[in-house]
Protein backbone atom coordinates (compact mmCIF):
# COMPACT_ATOMS: atom_id res chain seq x y z
CA UNK A 1 0.00 0.00 0.00
CA UNK A 2 1.73 3.29 -0.86
CA UNK A 3 1.91 6.39 1.32
CA UNK A 4 1.05 9.98 -0.66
CA UNK A 5 1.60 13.57 0.54
CA UNK A 6 -0.39 16.35 -0.91
CA UNK A 7 1.27 18.78 -2.96
CA UNK A 8 3.17 21.10 -1.15
CA UNK A 9 2.75 20.59 1.94
CA UNK A 10 5.87 20.26 4.16
CA UNK A 11 7.15 19.11 7.19
CA UNK A 12 5.96 22.88 8.67
CA UNK A 13 2.94 22.66 7.15
CA UNK A 14 3.44 25.50 4.75
CA UNK A 15 2.43 25.34 0.66
CA UNK A 16 5.68 25.16 -1.32
CA UNK A 17 4.72 24.91 -5.38
CA UNK A 18 7.69 23.16 -5.72
CA UNK A 19 6.20 20.20 -3.61
CA UNK A 20 7.23 18.10 -0.71
CA UNK A 21 10.29 18.11 -0.42
CA UNK A 22 12.46 15.77 1.62
CA UNK A 23 16.04 16.99 0.97
CA UNK A 24 18.73 14.11 2.38
CA UNK A 25 20.94 15.98 5.18
CA UNK A 26 24.08 16.74 4.07
CA UNK A 27 23.32 17.37 0.39
CA UNK A 28 25.98 19.34 -1.40
CA UNK A 29 25.35 22.92 -2.31
CA UNK A 30 22.09 23.19 -0.17
CA UNK A 31 21.96 25.94 3.12
CA UNK A 32 20.20 24.35 5.97
CA UNK A 33 17.59 27.31 6.47
CA UNK A 34 15.88 30.67 5.11
CA UNK A 35 18.83 32.53 6.49
CA UNK A 36 21.80 34.04 4.26
CA UNK A 37 24.37 31.27 3.85
CA UNK A 38 27.80 30.96 3.01
CA UNK A 39 28.32 27.84 0.92
CA UNK A 40 31.92 28.92 -0.16
CA UNK A 41 33.88 31.91 1.15
CA UNK A 42 34.89 33.86 4.06
CA UNK A 43 32.02 36.01 5.70
CA UNK A 44 34.81 38.48 6.10
CA UNK A 45 35.47 39.31 2.90
CA UNK A 46 33.19 42.68 1.89
CA UNK A 47 31.71 42.81 -1.77
CA UNK A 48 33.75 45.07 -2.48
CA UNK A 49 36.86 42.69 -2.54
CA UNK A 50 35.59 40.90 -5.12
CA UNK A 51 36.07 41.76 -8.90
CA UNK A 52 32.90 40.44 -10.32
CA UNK A 53 29.36 39.82 -8.39
CA UNK A 54 27.78 37.03 -10.52
CA UNK A 55 23.80 37.46 -9.54
CA UNK A 56 22.62 33.55 -9.90
CA UNK A 57 24.14 30.24 -9.55
CA UNK A 58 22.61 28.38 -12.52
CA UNK A 59 24.13 27.26 -15.57
CA UNK A 60 24.44 30.85 -17.22
CA UNK A 61 25.81 32.20 -13.74
CA UNK A 62 28.14 29.34 -12.77
CA UNK A 63 29.91 28.85 -16.40
CA UNK A 64 30.79 32.56 -16.45
CA UNK A 65 32.17 32.80 -13.20
CA UNK A 66 34.14 29.72 -13.44
CA UNK A 67 35.76 31.34 -16.79
CA UNK A 68 36.56 34.78 -15.25
CA UNK A 69 37.89 32.61 -12.11
CA UNK A 70 40.29 30.10 -14.21
CA UNK A 71 41.22 32.58 -17.47
CA UNK A 72 41.15 36.02 -16.30
CA UNK A 73 41.98 35.29 -12.69
CA UNK A 74 39.00 37.40 -11.34
CA UNK A 75 37.40 37.27 -7.94
CA UNK A 76 34.33 36.33 -8.07
CA UNK A 77 31.21 36.44 -5.55
CA UNK A 78 27.64 34.27 -6.50
CA UNK A 79 25.05 35.32 -4.99
CA UNK A 80 21.79 32.85 -5.11
CA UNK A 81 18.51 33.96 -4.07
CA UNK A 82 17.45 30.33 -3.86
CA UNK A 83 19.01 28.25 -0.80
CA UNK A 84 21.19 25.86 -3.19
CA UNK A 85 23.00 25.98 -6.27
CA UNK A 86 22.44 24.74 -9.62
CA UNK A 87 19.53 26.86 -10.47
CA UNK A 88 16.60 24.54 -12.12
CA UNK A 89 19.25 21.51 -12.59
CA UNK A 90 19.09 21.15 -8.86
CA UNK A 91 18.70 17.62 -7.85
CA UNK A 92 19.24 15.42 -4.61
CA UNK A 93 18.54 12.74 -2.62
CA UNK A 94 15.12 12.17 -1.06
CA UNK A 95 15.01 11.33 2.15
CA UNK A 96 12.46 9.06 2.65
CA UNK A 97 13.25 6.59 -0.31
CA UNK A 98 16.43 6.92 -1.03
CA UNK A 99 15.91 8.26 -4.95
CA UNK A 100 17.63 10.67 -6.87
CA UNK A 101 15.29 13.46 -7.67
CA UNK A 102 15.34 17.00 -9.32
CA UNK A 103 13.41 19.52 -7.25
CA UNK A 104 11.89 21.85 -10.68
CA UNK A 105 11.30 18.65 -12.79
CA UNK A 106 13.11 16.12 -14.82
CA UNK A 107 16.38 17.27 -16.75
CA UNK A 108 17.59 15.25 -19.54
CA UNK A 109 20.60 16.06 -20.61
CA UNK A 110 21.07 16.16 -24.57
CA UNK A 111 23.26 17.93 -27.09
CA UNK A 112 24.96 17.64 -30.88
CA UNK A 113 27.76 20.32 -29.82
CA UNK A 114 30.77 18.86 -29.24
CA UNK A 115 32.22 21.69 -27.76
CA UNK A 116 29.31 21.76 -25.25
CA UNK A 117 29.63 17.94 -24.14
CA UNK A 118 33.68 18.37 -23.84
CA UNK A 119 32.75 20.95 -21.43
CA UNK A 120 30.64 19.21 -19.17
CA UNK A 121 33.07 15.91 -19.32
CA UNK A 122 35.17 18.20 -17.42
CA UNK A 123 33.43 18.78 -14.07
CA UNK A 124 31.90 15.26 -13.97
CA UNK A 125 31.52 11.74 -15.01
CA UNK A 126 28.19 11.13 -16.86
CA UNK A 127 26.63 8.07 -18.52
CA UNK A 128 24.83 7.61 -21.77
CA UNK A 129 21.05 7.42 -21.32
CA UNK A 130 18.82 7.76 -24.37
CA UNK A 131 15.54 9.19 -22.76
CA UNK A 132 11.86 7.76 -23.88
CA UNK A 133 8.29 9.53 -23.49
CA UNK A 134 5.36 7.94 -24.08
CA UNK A 135 1.59 9.16 -23.53
CA UNK A 136 -1.65 7.88 -21.91
CA UNK A 137 -4.11 7.96 -25.21
CA UNK A 138 -7.28 6.84 -26.14
CA UNK A 139 -6.56 4.42 -22.78
CA UNK A 140 -3.46 3.39 -24.88
CA UNK A 141 0.09 3.85 -23.62
CA UNK A 142 1.86 5.25 -27.11
CA UNK A 143 5.57 6.69 -28.32
CA UNK A 144 6.10 10.38 -28.01
CA UNK A 145 7.29 11.93 -30.48
CA UNK A 146 4.85 10.33 -32.75
CA UNK A 147 6.82 6.77 -34.77
CA UNK A 148 4.64 4.88 -36.90
CA UNK A 149 3.81 3.10 -34.07
CA UNK A 150 1.95 6.25 -32.67
CA UNK A 151 0.31 6.75 -35.82
CA UNK A 152 -0.61 3.18 -36.46
CA UNK A 153 -2.29 2.74 -32.43
CA UNK A 154 -4.17 6.39 -33.12
CA UNK A 155 -5.09 6.40 -36.61
CA UNK A 156 -5.84 2.86 -37.51
CA UNK A 157 -3.23 3.23 -39.96
CA UNK A 158 -0.91 -0.05 -41.34
CA UNK A 159 2.20 1.03 -41.81
CA UNK A 160 5.29 -0.52 -41.74
CA UNK A 161 8.26 1.21 -43.84
CA UNK A 162 9.46 4.53 -43.73
CA UNK A 163 8.55 5.59 -47.16
CA UNK A 164 4.78 4.70 -46.22
CA UNK A 165 5.34 7.07 -43.50
CA UNK A 166 6.45 9.50 -45.22
CA UNK A 167 3.66 9.57 -48.09
CA UNK A 168 0.92 9.36 -44.99
CA UNK A 169 2.75 12.25 -43.38
CA UNK A 170 2.43 14.00 -46.59
CA UNK A 171 -0.99 13.61 -47.17
CA UNK A 172 -2.34 14.01 -43.65
CA UNK A 173 -0.21 17.87 -43.14
CA UNK A 174 -2.25 20.67 -43.66
CA UNK A 175 -0.96 22.62 -46.45
CA UNK A 176 -0.90 27.04 -45.64
CA UNK A 177 0.54 29.84 -48.00
CA UNK A 178 1.04 31.78 -44.85
CA UNK A 179 1.14 30.15 -41.19
CA UNK A 180 0.29 32.56 -39.04
CA UNK A 181 0.30 30.81 -35.23
CA UNK A 182 0.65 27.27 -33.04
CA UNK A 183 -2.29 25.85 -34.15
CA UNK A 184 -1.45 26.17 -38.04
CA UNK A 185 2.01 25.31 -37.71
CA UNK A 186 1.23 21.83 -35.86
CA UNK A 187 -1.54 20.48 -38.39
CA UNK A 188 1.33 21.44 -41.40
CA UNK A 189 3.72 19.10 -39.51
CA UNK A 190 1.31 15.82 -38.43
CA UNK A 191 -1.68 17.14 -39.63
CA UNK A 192 -5.03 17.43 -37.83
CA UNK A 193 -5.80 14.09 -36.01
CA UNK A 194 -2.53 14.14 -34.23
CA UNK A 195 -2.90 17.61 -33.20
CA UNK A 196 -6.34 16.90 -32.10
CA UNK A 197 -5.36 13.98 -29.92
CA UNK A 198 -1.55 15.08 -28.60
CA UNK A 199 -0.48 18.51 -28.92
CA UNK A 200 -3.87 20.77 -29.02
CA UNK A 201 -5.10 20.06 -25.32
CA UNK A 202 -1.85 19.42 -24.21
CA UNK A 203 -0.19 22.91 -25.18
CA UNK A 204 -3.38 24.45 -23.92
CA UNK A 205 -2.59 22.46 -20.19
CA UNK A 206 1.25 23.79 -20.61
CA UNK A 207 0.24 27.49 -21.46
CA UNK A 208 -3.73 28.15 -20.79
CA UNK A 209 -3.83 29.42 -24.42
CA UNK A 210 -4.46 26.92 -26.80
CA UNK A 211 -2.30 27.02 -30.11
CA UNK A 212 -4.01 29.49 -31.99
CA UNK A 213 -3.23 32.05 -29.47
CA UNK A 214 0.42 31.48 -29.61
CA UNK A 215 2.96 32.11 -31.57
CA UNK A 216 4.06 29.38 -34.43
CA UNK A 217 7.56 29.41 -32.97
CA UNK A 218 6.61 27.81 -30.37
CA UNK A 219 5.44 24.65 -32.13
CA UNK A 220 7.81 24.98 -34.99
CA UNK A 221 9.98 22.00 -33.59
CA UNK A 222 7.53 19.65 -33.00
CA UNK A 223 9.24 16.45 -33.20
CA UNK A 224 7.10 13.50 -35.50
CA UNK A 225 9.88 10.60 -36.50
CA UNK A 226 9.16 8.40 -39.88
CA UNK A 227 10.36 5.20 -38.95
CA UNK A 228 9.86 2.82 -35.24
CA UNK A 229 12.65 5.43 -33.26
CA UNK A 230 11.32 5.53 -29.65
CA UNK A 231 13.99 8.17 -28.28
CA UNK A 232 12.86 11.37 -27.41
CA UNK A 233 15.69 13.01 -28.62
CA UNK A 234 17.98 12.82 -31.66
CA UNK A 235 20.98 14.41 -30.38
CA UNK A 236 24.45 13.21 -30.90
CA UNK A 237 25.18 13.01 -26.89
CA UNK A 238 22.62 11.72 -24.54
CA UNK A 239 23.56 11.69 -20.87
CA UNK A 240 22.64 11.91 -17.28
CA UNK A 241 25.77 13.05 -14.63
CA UNK A 242 26.39 9.76 -12.65
CA UNK A 243 25.91 11.49 -9.44
CA UNK A 244 23.52 13.76 -10.03
CA UNK A 245 23.66 17.20 -11.48
CA UNK A 246 24.09 19.08 -7.68
CA UNK A 247 27.28 16.96 -7.96
CA UNK A 248 28.43 18.41 -11.61
CA UNK A 249 27.96 21.75 -10.14
CA UNK A 250 30.24 21.32 -7.01
CA UNK A 251 32.94 20.28 -10.09
CA UNK A 252 32.24 23.47 -11.75
CA UNK A 253 32.66 25.94 -8.80
CA UNK A 254 35.31 24.09 -6.85
CA UNK A 255 37.93 27.55 -7.91
CA UNK A 256 39.42 29.18 -5.24
CA UNK A 257 38.25 32.33 -6.28
CA UNK A 258 34.73 31.52 -6.35
CA UNK A 259 32.18 32.14 -3.38
CA UNK A 260 28.87 31.37 -3.14
CA UNK A 261 26.15 33.22 -0.87
CA UNK A 262 23.51 31.42 -0.86
CA UNK A 263 19.59 32.96 0.41
CA UNK A 264 21.57 36.16 -0.80
CA UNK A 265 18.85 38.76 -2.83
CA UNK A 266 20.59 40.51 -5.31
CA UNK A 267 18.24 43.46 -4.81
CA UNK A 268 18.32 43.87 -0.95
CA UNK A 269 22.27 43.48 -1.33
CA UNK A 270 22.76 45.85 -4.31
CA UNK A 271 23.27 49.12 -2.04
CA UNK A 272 26.26 47.59 -0.88
CA UNK A 273 28.06 46.49 -4.30
CA UNK A 274 30.05 49.82 -5.43
CA UNK A 275 29.29 51.84 -8.45
CA UNK A 276 31.03 50.36 -11.08
CA UNK A 277 31.73 47.13 -10.51
CA UNK A 278 31.20 44.34 -12.90
CA UNK A 279 27.86 41.92 -12.64
CA UNK A 280 26.52 40.02 -14.33
CA UNK A 281 22.76 39.32 -14.22
CA UNK A 282 21.02 35.81 -15.28
CA UNK A 283 18.06 36.81 -13.13
CA UNK A 284 14.47 38.05 -15.17
CA UNK A 285 14.87 40.95 -16.61
CA UNK A 286 11.58 42.61 -15.48
CA UNK A 287 12.77 42.46 -12.13
CA UNK A 288 16.03 44.24 -12.69
CA UNK A 289 14.17 46.94 -14.41
CA UNK A 290 11.13 47.17 -11.70
CA UNK A 291 11.25 50.57 -10.89
CA UNK A 292 10.94 51.72 -14.81
CA UNK A 293 7.29 51.41 -14.26
CA UNK A 294 6.66 48.90 -17.47
CA UNK A 295 4.25 45.83 -17.15
CA UNK A 296 5.71 42.39 -16.27
CA UNK A 297 6.80 39.94 -18.85
CA UNK A 298 4.14 36.96 -19.14
CA UNK A 299 5.99 33.45 -18.02
CA UNK A 300 4.43 29.88 -17.14
CA UNK A 301 5.33 27.93 -14.03
CA UNK A 302 4.92 24.15 -12.61
CA UNK A 303 3.59 22.94 -9.61
CA UNK A 304 4.97 19.46 -8.48
CA UNK A 305 2.31 17.02 -6.44
CA UNK A 306 4.61 14.73 -5.01
CA UNK A 307 3.55 11.14 -3.76
CA UNK A 308 5.73 8.53 -2.13
CA UNK A 309 5.17 4.52 -2.17
CA UNK A 310 6.64 2.63 -0.06
CA UNK A 311 7.42 -0.68 -1.12
CA UNK A 312 5.20 -0.48 -3.74
CA UNK A 313 8.02 -1.26 -6.89
CA UNK A 314 7.22 0.63 -10.19
CA UNK A 315 4.25 3.39 -10.24
CA UNK A 316 4.18 3.43 -14.40
CA UNK A 317 6.18 1.37 -17.26
CA UNK A 318 8.03 4.60 -18.12
CA UNK A 319 10.24 7.65 -16.31
CA UNK A 320 7.57 9.52 -18.03
CA UNK A 321 4.33 9.01 -19.02
CA UNK A 322 2.37 12.37 -20.56
CA UNK A 323 -0.96 13.05 -20.29
CA UNK A 324 -2.00 15.18 -23.30
CA UNK A 325 -5.98 14.60 -23.11
CA UNK A 326 -8.75 16.90 -21.01
CA UNK A 327 -9.35 13.92 -19.00
CA UNK A 328 -6.89 15.13 -16.31
CA UNK A 329 -5.20 18.65 -15.50
CA UNK A 330 -1.78 17.48 -15.40
CA UNK A 331 0.42 17.02 -17.88
CA UNK A 332 2.75 14.35 -17.07
CA UNK A 333 3.74 11.93 -14.23
CA UNK A 334 7.84 11.68 -13.64
CA UNK A 335 8.64 8.36 -11.70
CA UNK A 336 12.46 9.05 -10.83
CA UNK A 337 13.37 6.17 -10.00
CA UNK A 338 13.47 4.97 -13.69
CA UNK A 339 16.36 7.14 -14.39
CA UNK A 340 19.76 5.55 -14.18
CA UNK A 341 18.29 2.34 -13.41
CA UNK A 342 18.13 3.23 -9.89
CA UNK A 343 17.31 0.06 -6.91
CA UNK A 344 15.13 0.39 -4.45
CA UNK A 345 11.73 -1.25 -2.80
CA UNK A 346 9.70 2.45 -2.96
CA UNK A 347 9.05 4.53 -5.41
CA UNK A 348 7.96 8.59 -5.48
CA UNK A 349 6.49 10.15 -8.28
CA UNK A 350 5.70 13.98 -9.35
CA UNK A 351 2.82 14.98 -11.40
CA UNK A 352 2.92 18.09 -13.09
CA UNK A 353 0.49 21.22 -13.63
CA UNK A 354 1.31 24.44 -15.12
CA UNK A 355 0.28 28.04 -13.72
CA UNK A 356 0.44 31.67 -14.52
CA UNK A 357 2.16 31.86 -10.82
CA UNK A 358 5.37 30.87 -8.98
CA UNK A 359 9.26 30.37 -10.38
CA UNK A 360 9.10 31.66 -14.07
CA UNK A 361 10.14 28.90 -16.46
CA UNK A 362 8.87 28.96 -19.59
CA UNK A 363 8.42 32.37 -21.54
CA UNK A 364 5.16 33.29 -23.40
CA UNK A 365 6.25 34.38 -26.41
CA UNK A 366 3.21 36.20 -27.90
CA UNK A 367 3.13 39.93 -29.34
CA UNK A 368 2.57 41.33 -26.40
CA UNK A 369 5.48 39.78 -24.42
CA UNK A 370 7.90 40.09 -27.71
CA UNK A 371 6.76 43.59 -27.34
CA UNK A 372 7.29 44.71 -23.96
CA UNK A 373 10.97 42.49 -24.06
CA UNK A 374 12.24 45.13 -26.82
CA UNK A 375 11.68 47.77 -24.35
CA UNK A 376 13.41 46.01 -21.95
CA UNK A 377 16.01 44.55 -24.43
CA UNK A 378 16.68 48.84 -24.73
CA UNK A 379 17.34 49.50 -21.04
CA UNK A 380 19.51 46.42 -20.72
CA UNK A 381 21.98 47.28 -23.59
CA UNK A 382 22.44 50.86 -21.91
CA UNK A 383 23.08 49.92 -18.76
CA UNK A 384 26.89 50.18 -17.70
CA UNK A 385 29.23 47.79 -16.11
CA UNK A 386 26.25 44.70 -16.05
CA UNK A 387 25.99 41.90 -18.50
CA UNK A 388 22.28 40.46 -19.08
CA UNK A 389 23.36 36.72 -19.74
CA UNK A 390 20.85 33.70 -19.55
CA UNK A 391 16.86 32.63 -20.64
CA UNK A 392 15.33 34.92 -17.62
CA UNK A 393 17.41 37.97 -18.62
CA UNK A 394 17.13 37.31 -22.53
CA UNK A 395 13.53 36.13 -22.24
CA UNK A 396 14.09 33.29 -24.38
CA UNK A 397 13.54 29.48 -23.29
CA UNK A 398 16.78 27.21 -23.56
CA UNK A 399 17.90 23.89 -23.56
CA UNK A 400 20.46 22.58 -21.17
CA UNK A 401 23.15 22.51 -23.97
CA UNK A 402 21.58 25.83 -25.50
CA UNK A 403 22.61 27.61 -21.87
CA UNK A 404 25.37 26.58 -21.48
CA UNK A 405 27.25 27.20 -25.00
CA UNK A 406 25.24 30.15 -24.89
CA UNK A 407 27.17 31.28 -21.91
CA UNK A 408 30.30 30.19 -23.26
CA UNK A 409 30.19 32.09 -26.85
CA UNK A 410 29.16 35.28 -24.80
CA UNK A 411 31.81 34.83 -22.54
CA UNK A 412 34.26 34.24 -25.79
CA UNK A 413 32.70 37.63 -27.39
CA UNK A 414 32.07 40.17 -24.54
CA UNK A 415 35.79 38.91 -22.44
CA UNK A 416 37.96 37.84 -24.21
CA UNK A 417 36.77 39.94 -27.44
CA UNK A 418 36.00 36.62 -30.34
CA UNK A 419 34.01 37.23 -33.18
CA UNK A 420 33.98 33.91 -34.39
CA UNK A 421 31.12 32.58 -35.78
CA UNK A 422 28.56 31.11 -33.33
CA UNK A 423 27.45 28.12 -33.18
CA UNK A 424 24.16 27.10 -34.79
CA UNK A 425 21.38 25.16 -32.40
CA UNK A 426 20.25 21.85 -33.59
CA UNK A 427 17.16 20.77 -30.83
CA UNK A 428 14.30 19.57 -30.49
CA UNK A 429 12.59 21.71 -27.06
CA UNK A 430 12.14 20.12 -23.72
CA UNK A 431 9.27 21.85 -23.38
CA UNK A 432 6.90 19.93 -25.96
Amino acid sequence: MGTCQPVGTGRNGKQDPRGDHKIRKGTPGTAPGSAPWIYKGDKETKVSEYDVVVVGCGLSGAIIARRLAEEMKKKVLIIEKRNHIGGNCYDYIDDETGILMNMYGAHLFHTNSERVFKYITKYGDWTRWEHQVVGLIDQQICPIPPNITTVNMLCGAQIKTVKEMDEWLSKTQVKYEDIKNGEQMAKSRVGPVLYEKIFKHYTYKQWKKYPEQLDKSILARIPCRNNFDTRYFGDKFQVLPKDGYTQFFVGLLDHPSIDVHLNTDFFKLKEEIPEGKLIIYTGPVDRYFASQGFETLEYRSINFHIERYMNYGFYQPNSVVNYPGKEVDFTRIVEYKHFLNQQTPHTVIVKETTTDKGDPYYPVLNDRNMNLFKKYKELADKEKNVHFVGRLANYKYFNMDQAILNALEYFDEHFLGKQEQKEAYDFVSDSV
